[in-house]
């Protein structure tokens, strides 16, 4: 099954993530599919970056976001 992540870069206890279309057998921060956005929690308000036409396409083509992946997509206003 094809998961629309978050992907977690940077240092201790100060994380960065990358939305990413992976296979969810694959490990978090292991290999993925595209690299769709940035996610920055640490900046006020957090800073969302989504390629916004891709994300769709690959939620047409049947990839499930997950829970959190979800929440920012709706806050960037990729979703409904």
């Amino acid at each position: 099954m094809v998961k629309i992540r978050l992907r977690r870069l940077g240092a201790k206890k100060a994380p960065f993530y990358r939305i990413v279309v992976a296979d969810s057998r694959y490990p978090r921060d292991g290999r993925f599919i595209e690299e769709i956005g940035t996610y920055n929690p640490l900046t006020d308000p957090a800073t969302v970056n989504v390629d916004a036409d891709r994300a769709q396409e690959w939620i047409k083509k049947g990839a499930q976001p997950t829970d959190t992946v979800r929440g920012i997509l709706k806050k960037a206003g990729v979703l409904n």
